[in-house]
């Protein structure tokens, strides 16, 4: 199944940059070479992000905060709101570089909503941490937010935002809390062990909202078949149940084995099964209306520019196998930037075993986990918490 889609691209991503830091910007340019290498890149619409305005960072942000990274963005010393700290230490052109990613974020959002492309990714956004009034989690200025309210100003009336990052999406989870107009659900590391320290089972969101947040709090160590079998017993049910008009992801590959700044077991392979099954999910309930974007992913070399050229093959339709050899002109870049050690030869790791069905009564940590969140907010959602064909 070909489809048509968009990716916002521009090497001007590359400027958001902490300096010496987990999120190096060459993950950004490793990806976008090698799906070069492999042709994926031609089979893109490809367009150039455009800033976010202040009028649009405003929907998103306080003005005061909009105030404070744009003297950051000057004042190397600058601290508060979250900024100058070693999570978001200041950088010159912060301001710029960070709304370059949000406008970019929103632009993927307009061109898939007025029918330019189906599907719309840019592998650069999926800032999730950032607040209203402050940066967090080296996100700045949270572009998800603003391309979901993008959507939303734009006609849409409901829209479910899915975040498999190893880390809570808690601003965007913020954002919308009291909102039924939009589903956020995330699957992440368990909040006890890992920052931010939120996304338990029991935050399912407020007032009319009650039952629009879901979150799965996954035990360290849990692999490519326990996360499938967390995801396929929530995410699916919970989506057709909200029913919503366009599907939002935010696609952070910090669940692989091989991170350095988490706990989970995945593989490439797991993470590329979970992008086409939400690809799937996005031409069952919503017509094909899919929105992706990358997140979190510190495995600069092995791990993220091999899931996210998945997730731009996986939205064009073409996948890329698994056994697919890496091209030598990727390796051969890598080595004249004085890259040594091994490095990987094909596009996968292993295959992902079979996944055995959540059942309710399952013993585990895992099991119990997905019990909490299904009987949390299933019955919100009007479904049964017990029935494994909900």
């Amino acid at each position: 199944m070909d489809c048509r889609t968009g990716a916002i691209w521009d090497e001007r991503y590359l400027a958001y940059d902490f300096g010496d830091h987990p999120l190096n910007p060459v993950r950004l340019d490793l990806t976008i070479r090698l799906a070069r290498e492999l042709g994926v890149l031609d089979r893109l619409d490809v367009t150039a992000p455009v800033p976010a305005d202040e009028v649009q960072l405003l929907t998103v942000h306080d003005a005061d905060y909009l105030a404070a990274v744009r003297r950051a963005s000057d004042d190397p010393t600058f601290s508060g709101f979250g900024l100058g700290t070693s999570d978001d230490p200041v950088f010159p052109g912060m301001y710029e570089a960070s709304a370059l990613v949000a406008g970019g974020s929103a632009q993927a959002a307009l061109r898939m909503w007025n029918g330019e492309v189906d599907h719309a990714v840019n592998i650069a956004g999926g800032l999730h941490h950032a607040m209203q009034g402050y940066a967090s989690g080296f996100c700045i200025f949270n572009d998800v937010v603003l391309a979901i309210r993008t959507l939303l100003a734009a006609g849409a009336k409901k829209v479910a935002y899915v975040d498999i990052d190893v880390h809570h999406g808690d601003g965007v989870q913020a954002a919308f809390y009291d909102d039924p107009r939009v589903l956020t659900i995330s699957l992440h590391q368990d909040p006890r062990t890992l920052f931010p320290g939120t996304g338990l089972a029991s935050e399912i969101g407020s007032g009319t909202a009650e039952g629009t947040a879901v979150n799965v709090a996954l035990p360290p160590g849990t692999d490519d078949v326990g996360w499938l079998r967390a995801f396929r017993a929530v995410v699916p049910s919970a989506v057709r149940a909200f029913g919503p008009d366009v599907l939002v992801t935010q696609c952070g590959c910090d669940t692989h084995h091989e991170d350095p700044l988490a706990n989970l077991e995945l593989t490439v392979d797991g993470q590329r099964t979970a992008i086409t099954e939400l690809h799937r999910l996005a031409h069952e309930i919503t017509g094909g209306k899919w929105v992706a974007f990358g997140g979190g992913g510190y495995g600069l070399i092995r791990c993220v520019p091999r899931t996210w050229t998945h997730l731009l093959a996986e939205a064009t339709g073409r996948t890329v196998p698994a056994d697919a050899a890496i091209p030598p002109g990727w390796i051969e870049h890598l080595r004249s930037r004085g890259v040594r050690g091994e490095l990987p030869a094909t596009m996968g790791e292993r295959p992902v075993p079979e996944v055995r069905a959540w059942e309710p009564g399952g013993e585990g940590w895992l099991d119990g986990a997905i019990g909490a969140t299904r009987r949390a907010v299933f019955p919100l959602l009007g479904l049964d918490p017990d029935d494994p064909r909900d």
